[in-house]
Protein backbone atom coordinates (compact mmCIF):
# COMPACT_ATOMS: atom_id res chain seq x y z
CA UNK A 1 0.00 0.00 0.00
CA UNK A 2 1.31 3.45 -0.89
CA UNK A 3 1.91 5.33 2.33
CA UNK A 4 1.78 2.19 4.48
CA UNK A 5 4.33 -0.61 4.85
CA UNK A 6 3.10 -3.95 6.18
CA UNK A 7 5.37 -6.79 7.27
CA UNK A 8 4.56 -10.10 8.97
CA UNK A 9 7.09 -11.92 11.12
CA UNK A 10 6.28 -14.99 13.23
CA UNK A 11 3.01 -13.74 14.68
CA UNK A 12 4.03 -10.07 14.65
CA UNK A 13 2.35 -7.66 12.23
CA UNK A 14 4.40 -4.51 11.70
CA UNK A 15 2.43 -1.57 10.31
CA UNK A 16 4.55 1.45 9.43
CA UNK A 17 3.31 4.84 8.28
CA UNK A 18 5.56 5.40 5.28
CA UNK A 19 5.13 9.02 4.22
CA UNK A 20 8.19 10.57 5.89
CA UNK A 21 8.21 13.51 3.49
CA UNK A 22 4.78 14.48 4.92
CA UNK A 23 5.70 13.52 8.50
CA UNK A 24 3.26 10.60 8.10
CA UNK A 25 0.28 12.95 8.21
CA UNK A 26 -3.18 11.53 7.52
CA UNK A 27 -4.99 11.93 4.26
CA UNK A 28 -8.02 10.09 2.89
CA UNK A 29 -5.91 7.34 1.31
CA UNK A 30 -3.84 6.64 4.43
CA UNK A 31 -6.96 6.62 6.61
CA UNK A 32 -8.58 4.05 4.30
CA UNK A 33 -5.44 1.91 4.29
CA UNK A 34 -5.14 1.92 8.08
CA UNK A 35 -8.82 1.09 8.46
CA UNK A 36 -8.51 -1.84 6.06
CA UNK A 37 -5.36 -3.14 7.76
CA UNK A 38 -6.61 -2.97 11.34
CA UNK A 39 -10.06 -4.29 10.46
CA UNK A 40 -8.49 -7.64 9.62
CA UNK A 41 -5.07 -8.43 11.10
CA UNK A 42 -5.44 -12.13 10.36
CA UNK A 43 -3.64 -14.43 12.76
CA UNK A 44 -1.32 -11.71 14.08
CA UNK A 45 -0.72 -12.02 17.81
CA UNK A 46 0.61 -8.50 18.23
CA UNK A 47 0.70 -5.41 16.00
CA UNK A 48 3.51 -2.86 16.08
CA UNK A 49 2.52 0.57 14.76
CA UNK A 50 5.38 2.90 13.85
CA UNK A 51 6.29 5.78 11.55
CA UNK A 52 9.12 6.24 9.06
CA UNK A 53 11.39 9.26 9.12
CA UNK A 54 11.65 11.97 11.78
CA UNK A 55 8.07 11.75 13.13
CA UNK A 56 5.47 9.17 14.13
CA UNK A 57 2.47 11.13 12.81
CA UNK A 58 1.98 14.89 12.54
CA UNK A 59 -1.83 14.71 12.38
CA UNK A 60 -3.82 15.77 9.33
CA UNK A 61 -2.11 16.40 6.02
CA UNK A 62 -2.19 20.06 4.96
CA UNK A 63 -3.60 19.30 1.51
CA UNK A 64 -6.31 17.09 3.01
CA UNK A 65 -7.26 19.90 5.39
CA UNK A 66 -7.30 22.39 2.52
CA UNK A 67 -9.73 20.18 0.59
CA UNK A 68 -12.13 20.11 3.56
CA UNK A 69 -12.70 23.86 3.25
CA UNK A 70 -14.77 23.30 0.10
CA UNK A 71 -16.80 20.36 1.44
CA UNK A 72 -20.42 20.72 2.50
CA UNK A 73 -21.53 19.97 6.05
CA UNK A 74 -22.76 16.51 4.99
CA UNK A 75 -19.52 15.77 3.14
CA UNK A 76 -17.51 16.84 6.18
CA UNK A 77 -19.58 14.51 8.39
CA UNK A 78 -18.79 11.55 6.13
CA UNK A 79 -15.12 12.58 5.96
CA UNK A 80 -14.93 12.70 9.76
CA UNK A 81 -16.70 9.35 10.07
CA UNK A 82 -14.02 7.73 7.94
CA UNK A 83 -11.39 8.95 10.41
CA UNK A 84 -13.54 7.75 13.33
CA UNK A 85 -13.91 4.30 11.80
CA UNK A 86 -10.15 4.06 11.32
CA UNK A 87 -9.49 5.00 14.96
CA UNK A 88 -12.15 2.51 16.04
CA UNK A 89 -10.47 -0.25 14.00
CA UNK A 90 -7.15 0.41 15.78
CA UNK A 91 -8.78 0.67 19.20
CA UNK A 92 -10.83 -2.53 18.79
CA UNK A 93 -8.16 -4.58 17.02
CA UNK A 94 -8.32 -8.04 18.68
CA UNK A 95 -4.52 -8.31 18.76
CA UNK A 96 -2.70 -5.98 21.17
CA UNK A 97 -1.29 -2.88 19.47
CA UNK A 98 2.09 -1.44 20.46
CA UNK A 99 2.76 2.10 19.21
CA UNK A 100 6.40 3.06 18.68
CA UNK A 101 6.22 6.86 18.90
CA UNK A 102 8.93 9.42 18.15
CA UNK A 103 9.40 12.95 16.85
CA UNK A 104 5.90 14.37 16.67
CA UNK A 105 2.49 12.91 17.49
CA UNK A 106 0.13 15.81 16.95
CA UNK A 107 -3.65 15.95 16.54
CA UNK A 108 -4.66 12.64 15.03
CA UNK A 109 -1.17 11.37 15.80
CA UNK A 110 -1.90 11.78 19.51
CA UNK A 111 -5.30 10.20 18.87
CA UNK A 112 -3.63 7.21 17.23
CA UNK A 113 -1.30 6.93 20.23
CA UNK A 114 -4.34 6.87 22.52
CA UNK A 115 -5.85 3.96 20.56
CA UNK A 116 -2.82 1.74 21.13
CA UNK A 117 -2.81 -0.73 24.00
CA UNK A 118 0.83 0.10 24.74
CA UNK A 119 2.52 3.32 23.65
CA UNK A 120 6.29 3.74 23.94
CA UNK A 121 7.73 7.17 23.26
CA UNK A 122 11.25 8.31 22.55
CA UNK A 123 12.56 11.12 24.74
CA UNK A 124 11.91 14.46 23.07
CA UNK A 125 8.68 13.40 21.36
CA UNK A 126 6.17 16.26 21.12
CA UNK A 127 2.46 15.59 21.60
CA UNK A 128 -0.56 17.83 21.26
CA UNK A 129 -4.31 17.90 20.68
CA UNK A 130 -3.76 21.05 18.67
CA UNK A 131 -7.02 21.29 16.71
CA UNK A 132 -8.41 24.41 18.43
CA UNK A 133 -5.39 26.35 17.16
CA UNK A 134 -6.91 25.81 13.70
CA UNK A 135 -10.45 26.64 14.77
CA UNK A 136 -11.57 23.00 14.74
CA UNK A 137 -11.94 20.25 17.35
CA UNK A 138 -10.27 16.99 18.44
CA UNK A 139 -13.75 15.54 18.01
CA UNK A 140 -13.60 12.09 16.43
CA UNK A 141 -10.49 11.14 18.41
CA UNK A 142 -12.03 12.32 21.70
CA UNK A 143 -13.67 9.01 22.74
CA UNK A 144 -10.30 7.28 22.58
CA UNK A 145 -8.22 10.14 23.97
CA UNK A 146 -10.53 10.87 26.91
CA UNK A 147 -10.69 7.16 27.77
CA UNK A 148 -6.89 7.14 27.91
CA UNK A 149 -6.01 10.47 29.57
CA UNK A 150 -9.18 11.25 31.55
CA UNK A 151 -11.46 14.29 31.60
CA UNK A 152 -9.20 16.54 33.67
CA UNK A 153 -6.25 16.27 31.29
CA UNK A 154 -8.59 16.50 28.28
CA UNK A 155 -10.01 19.79 29.56
CA UNK A 156 -6.53 21.26 29.78
CA UNK A 157 -5.09 19.86 26.57
CA UNK A 158 -8.14 19.94 24.28
CA UNK A 159 -9.08 23.50 25.24
CA UNK A 160 -5.61 25.04 25.14
CA UNK A 161 -4.31 23.04 22.18
CA UNK A 162 -0.92 23.27 23.85
CA UNK A 163 1.91 20.95 22.91
CA UNK A 164 3.37 18.80 25.66
CA UNK A 165 6.37 16.59 26.24
CA UNK A 166 6.90 12.95 27.12
CA UNK A 167 6.97 13.66 30.86
CA UNK A 168 3.43 15.03 30.69
CA UNK A 169 2.34 12.30 28.27
CA UNK A 170 3.42 9.59 30.70
CA UNK A 171 1.93 11.45 33.66
CA UNK A 172 -1.54 11.46 32.09
CA UNK A 173 -1.30 7.89 30.80
CA UNK A 174 -1.08 8.66 27.08
CA UNK A 175 2.17 6.68 26.92
CA UNK A 176 3.36 3.85 29.13
CA UNK A 177 7.14 4.17 28.78
CA UNK A 178 9.61 6.86 27.76
CA UNK A 179 13.10 5.82 26.64
CA UNK A 180 16.08 7.31 24.80
CA UNK A 181 15.63 7.06 21.03
CA UNK A 182 18.35 4.41 20.86
CA UNK A 183 16.37 2.16 23.20
CA UNK A 184 13.02 2.55 21.47
CA UNK A 185 13.26 -0.67 19.48
CA UNK A 186 14.51 -2.63 22.50
CA UNK A 187 11.57 -1.52 24.64
CA UNK A 188 9.13 -2.18 21.81
CA UNK A 189 10.43 -5.72 21.39
CA UNK A 190 10.23 -6.30 25.14
CA UNK A 191 6.49 -5.69 25.00
CA UNK A 192 6.17 -7.76 21.81
CA UNK A 193 7.79 -10.71 23.56
CA UNK A 194 5.53 -10.29 26.59
CA UNK A 195 2.48 -10.53 24.34
CA UNK A 196 3.89 -13.56 22.50
CA UNK A 197 4.35 -15.36 25.81
CA UNK A 198 0.66 -14.94 26.67
CA UNK A 199 -2.28 -16.97 25.40
CA UNK A 200 -3.60 -15.21 22.25
CA UNK A 201 -7.30 -15.90 22.80
CA UNK A 202 -7.02 -14.94 26.47
CA UNK A 203 -5.34 -11.66 25.54
CA UNK A 204 -8.03 -10.85 22.96
CA UNK A 205 -10.78 -11.72 25.44
CA UNK A 206 -9.17 -9.64 28.21
CA UNK A 207 -8.90 -6.69 25.83
CA UNK A 208 -12.57 -6.95 24.91
CA UNK A 209 -13.55 -7.33 28.57
CA UNK A 210 -11.93 -4.08 29.75
CA UNK A 211 -14.42 -1.61 28.15
CA UNK A 212 -17.37 -3.80 29.17
CA UNK A 213 -16.30 -3.84 32.81
CA UNK A 214 -15.52 -0.11 32.70
CA UNK A 215 -18.99 0.66 31.33
CA UNK A 216 -20.76 -1.39 34.00
CA UNK A 217 -18.69 -0.48 37.04
CA UNK A 218 -17.52 -2.86 39.76
CA UNK A 219 -20.91 -3.29 41.40
CA UNK A 220 -22.56 -4.59 38.20
CA UNK A 221 -19.69 -6.69 36.87
CA UNK A 222 -20.01 -9.83 39.04
CA UNK A 223 -21.91 -11.99 36.56
CA UNK A 224 -19.96 -10.77 33.56
CA UNK A 225 -16.55 -11.40 35.10
CA UNK A 226 -17.50 -14.72 36.72
CA UNK A 227 -18.75 -16.07 33.42
CA UNK A 228 -15.68 -14.74 31.60
CA UNK A 229 -13.19 -16.52 33.88
CA UNK A 230 -15.28 -19.72 33.91
CA UNK A 231 -15.30 -19.78 30.10
CA UNK A 232 -11.53 -19.39 30.03
CA UNK A 233 -10.93 -22.11 32.61
CA UNK A 234 -12.84 -24.69 30.58
CA UNK A 235 -11.43 -23.57 27.22
CA UNK A 236 -8.70 -25.62 25.51
CA UNK A 237 -6.32 -22.68 25.88
CA UNK A 238 -7.06 -22.30 29.58
CA UNK A 239 -6.66 -26.02 30.16
CA UNK A 240 -3.33 -26.02 28.31
CA UNK A 241 -2.06 -23.02 30.27
CA UNK A 242 -2.91 -24.50 33.66
CA UNK A 243 -1.38 -27.86 32.75
CA UNK A 244 1.79 -26.22 31.42
CA UNK A 245 2.13 -24.27 34.67
CA UNK A 246 1.66 -27.39 36.82
CA UNK A 247 4.03 -29.44 34.64
CA UNK A 248 6.64 -26.64 34.66
CA UNK A 249 6.85 -26.35 30.89
CA UNK A 250 6.09 -23.69 28.29
CA UNK A 251 2.57 -23.55 26.97
CA UNK A 252 2.16 -24.44 23.30
CA UNK A 253 1.38 -20.88 22.27
CA UNK A 254 4.66 -19.48 23.69
CA UNK A 255 6.79 -18.33 20.74
CA UNK A 256 10.57 -18.26 21.16
CA UNK A 257 12.21 -15.29 19.41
Amino acid sequence: MAGLRIERDNGVLRVTLAKPERRNAFDAALIAQLNETFSDVGDARVVVLAGDGPSFCAGADVEWQRASIDLSFEENVEDALRLFRMMEAVDSCPAPVVARVHGHALGGGSGLTACADIAIAAEGTVFGFTEVKLGILPAVISPYAVAKIGRSAARELFLTGMRFNTVRAKEIGLVHAVVPIGELDTMTEMYVNEFLSGAPDAIATAKALIPRVWARGASDAAGLTAEAIAARRVSSEGQEGLRAFLEKRKARWNVSR
